[in-house]
């Protein structure tokens, strides 16, 4: 069995465009996987096109190890944009030997070890002004089941924070909490905007809000600088999205500048390259948390990550505050249910792609906004809220 054909298919998810991969053999077994970056979509198909596309037809897709690792080695440069693509593929290969060995392909990663998949909700936030009304959309998501939330209350901060905007960013987390009550999770989003010591006040700030953790103080290939705030904080840190290479997540491992790790699994590799992350990080006792912030193809294969890992500790769920037609881009598939997550026991990742339903959303150029600019609150936090799904 030899892959025959590489196709890629864009569409627009609102502030986002999903970039999804299918692979079919000369046997018609197809795979599926997601290549989603914000704002690089573009790139990321060009690279799949131009580079990696000839390297992966004709290849045997059980040939995992071999093919994903002579694409990390022979790229060369590396990044998130070429590692985006490389992890696509790598999705879309376990999703064929799942089909083709006719089980799930959590089964084929080391076999169920979590009996729950539990969900923190992220982007329920959308629409909302003011710590009254980020209380009200808590409470709104708390409503349909979850119990842990995660959101950034810090504005479009860089570096620093005035006396302001620290005061209205404890508004809002003092906000949500009175919201939700003392037994839900609050995971506060830094995402890497401030330094070190900025980062330490702040955290000791929120710290009478009994946060669960705080992700990305710092930007994030500051491990020294992560590991300073870490020592210093009396509240968990998380950290990983932004890491790409093995080399990477075995530094901030050995460092222990952590408590939580959260490898993306569209970016990192793939599936074969989160196992080795998550057996790197059981070393020191690190907790895993996959990032995942883009479509449901990621999702779905964080799904089959997250039930055969020991040390998963919980997954980030954008699917219920997305834009309504998220699931029909892959035949109405939704794992969400009362706040938890669900894994069908279908071969390989459960899922396949509607062209129809891609065709009628294409790609809108430019649609993430900047975190650091105006639009990141006028259009994301504060823009047109997207109504909660009821599927």
């Amino acid at each position: 069995m030899r892959i025959a054909k590489f196709e890629t298919f864009l569409a627009n998810a609102g502030l986002r465009n999903y970039l999804f991969l299918r692979l079919t053999t000369d046997k018609g077994v197809s795979g599926v996987g997601e290549a989603s970056l914000e704002w690089q979509e573009k790139a990321v198909e060009t690279l799949c096109h131009e580079w990696i596309a000839e390297r992966v037809v004709g290849r045997d897709p059980f040939d995992i190890e071999a093919l994903i690792g002579s694409l990390v080695r022979d790229q060369y440069q590396g990044g998130s944009t070429i590692m985006t693509g490389i992890s696509g593929v790598e999705l879309a290969l376990w999703d064929i030997v799942g089909k083709v060995c006719g089980q799930p392909v959590y089964r084929l990663l080391g076999g169920r070890c979590q009996s729950r998949i539990p969900a923190y909700a992220n982007g329920w936030y959308g629409g909302a002004r003011g710590p009254k009304e980020y209380g009200e959309r808590a409470r709104e998501a708390v409503s349909r089941g979850y119990r842990a939330l995660k959101f950034d209350p810090l504005g479009t901060a860089w570096q620093s924070m005035s006396r302001e905007e620290a005061e209205a960013a404890e508004e809002l987390v003092a906000s949500v909490r009175e919201a939700v009550g003392p037994r839900v999770e609050l995971f506060l989003e830094f995402h890497g905007r401030l330094a070190a010591p900025d980062a330490i006040a702040m955290i000791d700030r929120l710290a009478k809000y009994d946060p669960a953790w705080c992700e990305e103080p710092v930007a994030p290939e500051e491990l020294e600088l992560l590991g300073v705030v870490k020592a210093a904080s009396k509240v968990p840190i998380a950290s990983g999205e932004r890491l790409y290479t093995l080399a990477d997540f075995a530094r901030i491992v050995s460092m222990r500048a952590v408590d939580v790790l959260q490898p993306d699994i569209a970016h990192c590799g793939g599936l074969s390259a989160a196992k080795k992350i998550a057996g790197i990080a059981a070393r020191q006792d690190i907790r895993i948390a996959p990032h995942c912030s883009v479509g449901p193809v990621s999702l779905a294969a964080c799904l089959h990550f997250d039930v055969s890992s020991p040390a998963f500790r919980i997954q980030e769920c954008f699917s219920e505050f997305d834009v309504p037609w998220r699931n029909a881009l892959v035949r109405g598939w939704n794992p969400v249910r009362g706040g938890e997550l669900f894994l069908a026991e279908s071969p390989g990742l459960g899922l396949e792609l509607d062209e129809d339903a891609l065709a009628a959303h294409p790609y809108k150029k430019n649609s993430f906004p900047s975190l650091w600019d105006s639009l990141w609150l006028s259009e994301f936090t504060q823009g047109p809220r997207n109504e909660l799904r009821s599927e």
